[in-house]
């Protein structure tokens, strides 16, 4: 049974959506005190995340880091913050989803459905044990870990997908459409923009191995990893 822990506010809200997501049978706990999300977290070690953004004490981009940093589960915000730069926010934060109030529960099912199954079903089945190498920058899909050489960077999910994606092609371009289609098979719930923010955070991810051209936009067409770093195969 999947675990869901929501961080929200709101007590009318969490009581509505865990009652719907019983009916799915998810097994779900909801803060009850908001100076110790990490704790609770840690303690139910949950598959996924709702978060909102307005809480007490500190705000969801607060917790979100204090998360990512301990667990690449999904995180999904739930907010009434509609305005773009919210949304920008939270997935440089380290979210892989955003959903805003008021929303529709068959969509909202639908993106924590996706998340699942990206994270621990069908489609994570198919990284299971595996890695792949490029000139010498290899991706550990399993681990979620990108190296080159001793040097290490943590990834999420969704990186593990647009970087599988761009290094099996590599010096080929990738459509932005095929990154869509393989990272988000709901994708026409997908604002545009959302890849824009994966991309560049992928991009800071291989700055981070001292790759700072690799990952070039071609223009009108999408995206090609070019292995200009000089490392052996």
């Amino acid at each position: 049974m999947f675990k869901i822990f929501i961080i929200e506010d709101d007590q009318g809200l969490v009581s509505l959506l865990q009652d719907y997501l019983h009916k799915f049978g998810y097994e779900t706990q909801a803060v009850h005190n908001f100076e110790t999300v990490r704790e609770q977290f840690e303690a139910f070690a949950p598959h996924l995340v709702l978060l909102d953004v307005n809480l007490p004490k500190f705000d969801g981009y607060y917790w979100c880091r204090q998360i990512r940093g301990i667990s690449t589960c999904p995180i999904l915000f739930i907010s009434a913050r509609a305005g773009k730069m919210d949304q920008v926010m939270a997935l440089e934060n380290g979210a892989d989803d955003y959903i805003t109030k008021p929303f529709d529960y068959e969509i909202a099912m639908a993106k924590i459905k996706s998340q699942l199954r990206r994270a621990y079903g069908t489609f994570a089945g198919n990284f299971n044990e595996r890695s792949l190498t490029v000139s010498g920058l290899t991706l550990d899909v399993e681990r979620l870990v990108l190296s080159r050489g001793n040097d290490r960077t943590d990834l999420s999910h969704t990186e593990v997908k647009i970087l599988d994606e761009l290094m099996q092609k590599a010096g080929a371009i990738v459509t932005r459409d095929r990154l869509l289609e393989k990272i988000w098979d709901d994708q026409v719930f997908v604002d545009d923009n959302t890849l824009n923010v994966y991309v560049t955070r992928v991009r800071k991810k291989l700055a981070a191995l001292e790759i700072h051209d690799g990952l070039q936009t071609v223009r009108g067409q999408g995206y090609r990893l070019t292995p200009n770093w000089g490392d052996g195969e």
